[in-house]
């Protein structure tokens, strides 16, 4: 490899983009053994040792850059992904403020114009609370909604996408006013974001999961999905293979319909609640599989919520219906990548988010076999279980 710096820095990202990070691991131990070497490549040794399952290695390297680049906010939020992961909630909290200046995150700032919450008694006045990423992260948070009501003995008000905003307004009965984000919020004198709410609480793992269920169904759509599932044989499996194209790190944590076929077998009926594109894939599903598409039925999370409330189980990769059965108080088997999102912990096949959820991650990158496999067999235990009335 060249010694001219930039050219280094272009020859690692060049392996990094062909997946071939074992050998930038190696190159980078090399360049960097000494412990001094450009920040560019440290920068990278850091991504290469998270995407390998090693984010106990690339914590000290991540501290490291904060301290030399204090007003790098990237730097900040990604030292408190590693935290988080690691399960370092205190710190991991308040670093993760720091996405707040980050080019994609500047969206937020529409409702910072009064101070941000930062735990205190509010006695007397109005506390805005405001979503403000995915849909599964609005299903993960907002349990924390009620404990912010009793911490802040504010008025307090929920502004929510508009399409959770049904699921939240029943879900909330503590909660002064639960309005849709697409709305004119009522004159508040305090805000704070929903993913901020854990630093202001000082949420530690040992406060989960809290309260669960939190979110509730439709009585009139659970109706209307019981009679719709009536006639399918049980156990009765709901299905998701993709998540959002568009978030970062969707090829990883992504599969196809395909991919699942290993889990087909007699006695097992499944059902999807896969939306977007990748539903058009269960117009063919795998020779075997017992399979009833549901895409074009489901108009609404509040479908999905009917849903999961009585399938058997939910066997799905890191999507919004796994927040979503795990609000419900809904079992949901997670099928997770080798590197997972920080929520999830690492080396655990449990989260202290959802006591009912199993999660099956990969023991190598990109392979998903034996993830499946193993799925299969817990599957075959489930439909025997039933068989036999256990």
């Amino acid at each position: 490899m060249t010694a001219d710096p930039a050219a280094q820095e272009r020859e690692l990202q060049a392996l990094v983009a062909a997946d071939r990070l074992e050998e930038a691991d190696s190159r980078l131990r090399v360049l960097l053994g000494s412990g001094s070497g450009p920040l560019g490549l440290w920068r990278i040794w850091v991504h290469v040792l998270r995407q390998l399952g090693r984010p106990q290695d690339a914590l000290p390297i991540q501290r490291m850059l904060v301290d030399t680049m204090p007003g790098d906010l990237t730097a900040r939020f990604d030292l408190s992904e590693i935290l988080l992961l690691l399960g370092a909630f205190e710190p991991g909290w308040r670093a993760y403020r720091f996405r707040y200046g980050m080019p994609h995150t500047m969206g937020i700032e529409r409702k910072v114009q009064r101070p941000r919450w930062g735990g205190e008694s509010l006695a007397g006045r109005t506390l805005l609370v405001h979503d403000e990423q995915g849909f599964g992260d609005t299903f993960q948070f907002m349990r924390l909604l009620p404990l912010v009501k009793q911490r802040s003995q504010a008025r307090v008000v929920f502004d929510v996408n508009p399409q959770t905003l049904s699921l939240a307004q029943r879900s909330l009965p503590e909660i002064d006013a639960v309005i849709a984000s697409d709305a004119l919020p009522p004159p508040f004198d305090v805000h704070c974001e929903l993913m901020s709410l854990p630093m202001a609480l000082n949420l530690t793992l040992a406060d989960l999961p809290g309260r669960i269920p939190y979110l509730l169904p439709d009585p009139d759509r659970l109706a209307r999905w019981r009679t719709r599932l009536a006639s399918l044989p049980r156990p009765l499996v709901a299905v998701a293979w993709a998540g959002r194209p568009t978030h970062v790190n969707d090829a990883k944590r992504s599969m196809t319909l395909d991919m699942l076929g290993r889990l087909a077998m007699p006695g097992v009926h499944f059902v999807t609640v896969q939306k977007g594109p990748a539903a058009a894939q269960a117009r063919t599903p795998p020779a075997g599989m017992a399979l009833t598409p549901l895409d074009e039925e489901i108009a609404d999370f509040e479908d999905t919520a009917a849903i999961l409330s009585l399938v058997d189980v939910l066997i799905s990769v890191d999507s919004s219906p796994v927040h979503l059965a795990g609000a419900l108080g809904r079992p949901a088997w997670v099928m997770l990548p080798f590197a997972p999102d920080w929520r999830w912990l690492m080396d655990r096949a449990d989260t202290p988010w959802y006591p009912r959820h199993r999660l099956f991650r990969q023991t190598q990158r990109h392979r998903w076999e034996p993830v499946i496999h193993e799925v299969a067999g817990a599957l075959a235990a489930l439909r025997d279980s039933r068989r036999h009335g256990r």
